[in-house]
């Protein structure tokens, strides 16, 4: 028995013509839908209707029962035809939208579109360069010495081992300029070129080196074991950390628009001393504009200068490295890196128009 049920023959039959007459009148699956269960769900006027057919009396369930069987049949009728014929016109709309003119003229063989990746690092190029700086473009095949020792990393160092470093079999290897080195690796750092430029170019010196760097990360959201640097080096005499500073704040609106700035946290690097972490003022940092970790930076440390034969009493100065991955995850939205190095052609496409 269904309790606290009544069954009302006229109140039921009104709402399956309300709700026929409502079938007739929709346009789309979802109003139909909608309708449908209104009408027809567990909630509606057919339905509580059945479920009080078991509180009357025997000789009135018969009727009652005729009664419901009619409306929803008609209810049924209704609906069906009246989704066969929106289906109809939907599918019809659809093929409308899709069709191709053969007639047209097209390009039988589509362009592709320039990553962004690259097209960042010659941004960033161009600023140094109209700074007057220099930009050099080492080997990524390097000596431990130039990659490790030159820059102040220990033999214990943990950057060093095998879980951090990409090591290439070989023994003594002798680079262009012909100093001899230990075991090759593939370059963890930029930096690594910046000692032979200090060797070889002469003083002073203010050069940025981008490029590719190895480190053996697991891929995920946010790393990849072949990324992008940009690293810069200024050597000269008075070089303070004020024109580090200044050379940093110019970058950050380069990079990121005339809101953009920068500010330096105490830290540890082996090749500077003292050292900081990089943080830029983000405007468009996702729930509002904040303080964000892009890179490392500080003096360059005296034992780097003498391993490049210079006198740390004469010369000073500052080296910093952002992630050029980084910036463009920022600068672009990208929630992803796996969106970086997929190849999907679709990706490149959407920066087309910043060309």
């Amino acid at each position: 028995m269904a309790e606290g049920l009544t069954f009302d023959a006229e109140a039921v039959s009104n709402a399956v013509a309300e709700g026929i007459e409502k079938i007739e009148h929709a346009s789309t699956m979802e109003e139909l839908k909608a309708i449908k269960t209104q009408y027809a769900g567990a909630q509606s006027a057919m339905t509580m209707a059945s479920k009080a057919i078991g509180s009357l009396d025997k000789s009135q369930k018969k009727d009652a029962g005729k009664l419901m069987g009619k409306l929803r049949a008609d209810f049924g009728r209704a609906y069906g035809a009246k989704e066969a014929q929106v289906k109809a016109e939907e599918e019809a709309r659809q093929l409308a939208a899709e069709t191709v003119d053969m007639t047209l003229p097209v390009r039988r063989k589509p362009l592709g579109a320039r990553h962004p990746l690259p097209r960042l690092m010659e941004d960033v190029q161009d600023f140094f360069i109209n700074m007057g700086w220099q930009i050099s473009d080492g080997p990524e095949v390097e000596t431990e010495w130039y990659d490790f020792d030159a820059l102040n990393f220990g033999p214990d160092h943990p950057a060093r081992q095998m879980q951090d470093t990409f090591y290439v079999k070989g023994n003594q290897a002798k680079d262009a300029a012909g100093f001899v080195g230990s075991n090759m690796v593939l370059r963890t750092q930029t930096s690594s070129d910046q000692v032979r430029a200090l060797i070889t170019r002469g003083l002073p010196l203010y050069i940025a080196c981008p490029g590719r760097v190895f480190r053996t990360d697991e891929l995920d959201a946010t790393h990849t074991p072949v990324f992008h640097q940009v690293e810069a080096l200024a050597i000269d005499k008075n070089l303070t950390m004020a024109d580090l500073k200044g050379v940093l704040d110019k970058l950050a609106v380069a990079m990121f628009g005339p809101e953009a700035k920068t500010r330096l946290r105490p830290s540890y690097f082996p090749f500077t001393e003292p050292s900081a972490e990089l943080d830029l003022w983000f405007p468009d940092k996702k729930g509002g504009a904040g303080w964000l970790e892009w890179g490392g930076c500080g003096m360059v440390n005296p034992n780097v200068l003498k391993s490049a034969g210079l006198d740390p009493e004469e010369y000073s100065g500052f080296a910093f490295g952002v992630g050029v991955e980084r910036t463009l995850l920022l600068r672009s939205d990208i929630n992803d890196m796996h969106d970086l190095v997929e190849g999907d052609v679709r990706f490149s496409e959407q920066f087309v128009m910043g060309e």
